[in-house]
């Protein structure tokens, strides 16, 4: 993404952001689906199209460090993602978007993107969305199951063993009757 794509995207949130009379909506794909941090006044399945969920970040912190790194979830352009939807009231939009930048920007490996998404009810909503990006030195696309597998098998940071995401990520989907193939080929090789 461009330095002007970037800005771009940033007005479109900061906008959003600003107007206090509207609440904020955020896709998670991953661990936000099952531990957001927050409170929400709505949840809701979503689907997202434009882009699909991949182990595809190497984690300096939460799953992995900077000698041994592990893999967390990032959204690649193409394809669709499964995700939850999470609806934040307009009165608590600040201290959500302040928790998820301090969260999700650790490294500045995601680009906040503000995209439409369509809820499991029929409603079509603009949502906060964290994707890849792939110039970043921490992306790591293109990976088989089995390097993934390598990776995440050894891994561990702050916020425990890289194994335990994987299990977690893929059991959530499970409990949404929503299937990875990679996800599970490689929770089947660790």
């Amino acid at each position: 993404m461009t330095l002007e794509q970037r800005f771009q995207a940033d007005t479109v949130l900061q906008n959003t952001m600003a107007d206090s009379s509207t609440d904020l909506w955020v896709f998670g794909y991953g661990s936000l689906m099952w531990r957001p941090g927050f409170d929400s006044a709505e949840n809701l399945p979503a689907l997202l199209h434009g882009f699909s969920r991949s182990l595809c970040i190497y984690s300096h912190v939460y799953r992995g460090t900077p000698e041994a790194p592990g893999l967390v979830l990032g959204l690649n352009s193409g394809g669709f993602c499964h995700g939850q939807a999470f609806r934040v009231a307009a009165g608590h939009k600040a201290p959500v978007l302040d928790y998820l930048r301090e969260r999700e920007q650790v490294s500045g490996v995601y680009v906040e993107k503000y995209l439409p998404v369509e809820l499991a009810d029929g409603r079509r909503i603009e949502a906060l969305v964290y994707v890849a990006d792939p110039l970043h030195v921490q992306y790591a696309g293109g990976l088989s199951a089995q390097a993934m597998a390598s990776v995440v098998g050894q891994a561990k940071g702050q916020a425990g063993p890289n194994c335990d995401y994987v299990i977690n990520t893929v059991q959530h989907l499970q409990m949404m009757d929503i299937r990875d193939e990679l996800l599970e080929a490689v929770l089947e090789l660790l």
